[in-house]
């Protein structure tokens, strides 16, 4: 399966369009840095809101990597799934097209085996596009702008999180980042194998997500209790929760503490199971669809 799983990722940065990826993202980051290095105060200041009339500020220190970074997913990581479908719609669809999937399943591996490696190919690349996001917004943020303590405003109420306690809440959010990305790679598998061009999947995973994304976001009360706890959306940007710490009786933040860790593991458990069922939907109706092409 090792052999198999080379070729596969071989195969998925062959394509020029793997990179459009990378760039991409490089682009954004680079933009959002820019524009933060010549005024972020003003947009600091915006963030604030009326706070910035109650309390003295000091925005050249507030605005620092740690900072510049969490601004950067809040911007972009809604954006990350569209990049990510490109591939994993591509996976069982493109082979189709190209008329390689009849000539691949005449070799001694199982039609699971094969689905599987295709799909662990793709969450390779899944992983290795958000760690290339991780350096830059996060090592190229520090570089740039340094570090210091980090600053977030929450429903009016400014929270400051020691410097020595930021490093381990970004590694903790971006692995359940690369959980909630790969629920979408999972999405873009299971419609690539309906499909004989990625066209299709690509974009019907770029709508789902659309729509699943403006209902998540709808404060209306009967998709409140019914609809959107169990939309994938409405989980995947719980990697905020961690950046959200528990105050102690002087309203200062309690040093390692997560203010709401079982909503977080509850939401990376409901992703999980997204997982489970896109992929093993996809191995069974691979398992019994004919190929002609």
């Amino acid at each position: 399966m090792w052999a198999l799983l080379k070729i596969e990722v071989f195969k998925i940065f062959k394509k020029p369009r793997t990179y459009i990826s990378f760039a991409a993202i490089a682009a954004m980051v680079a933009i959002v840095q820019v524009a933060l290095k010549a005024d972020g105060v003003s947009y600091l200041e915006f963030l604030m809101g009326s706070l910035k009339d109650s309390i003295d500020i000091p925005y050249q220190i507030v605005l620092n990597g740690y900072l510049v970074c969490f601004i950067i997913l809040n911007l972009l990581l809604i954006h990350v799934p569209l990049l990510v479908a490109l591939v994993a719609g591509d996976a069982v669809a493109g082979e189709a097209n190209m008329g390689t999937l009849r000539l691949l399943l005449t070799r001694p591996v199982s039609r699971t085996r094969f689905m599987l490696t295709k799909f662990t190919a793709c969450v390779i690349y899944t992983i290795l596009l958000l760690v290339w996001m991780a350096l830059l917004s996060l090592l190229l943020s520090i570089f740039l702008f340094g570090t210091n303590d980090m600053v977030i405003t929450r429903n009016d109420v400014v929270e400051q999180i020691q410097r020595s306690d930021v490093l381990w809440r970004y590694i903790a959010a971006f692995a359940y980042a690369a959980v909630a990305l790969t629920t979408v790679a999972a999405l873009a598998f299971l419609l690539s194998v309906f499909a004989d061009n990625s066209i299709g999947p690509i974009v019907s995973t770029i709508s789902i997500v659309i729509v699943f994304t403006i209902l998540s976001e709808m404060q209306i009360p009967i998709y409140d209790t019914t609809v959107k706890p169990w939309l994938f959306t409405s989980h995947m940007l719980a990697w905020k929760g961690f950046f959200y710490s528990k105050s102690d009786a002087e309203g200062q933040a309690i040093r390692g503490s997560i203010e709401n860790l079982p909503a977080i593991m509850r939401s990376l458990g409901i992703l999980l199971g997204y997982i489970t069922l896109f992929v093993g939907s996809a191995v069974v109706i691979f398992k019994k669809k004919d190929i002609l092409s």
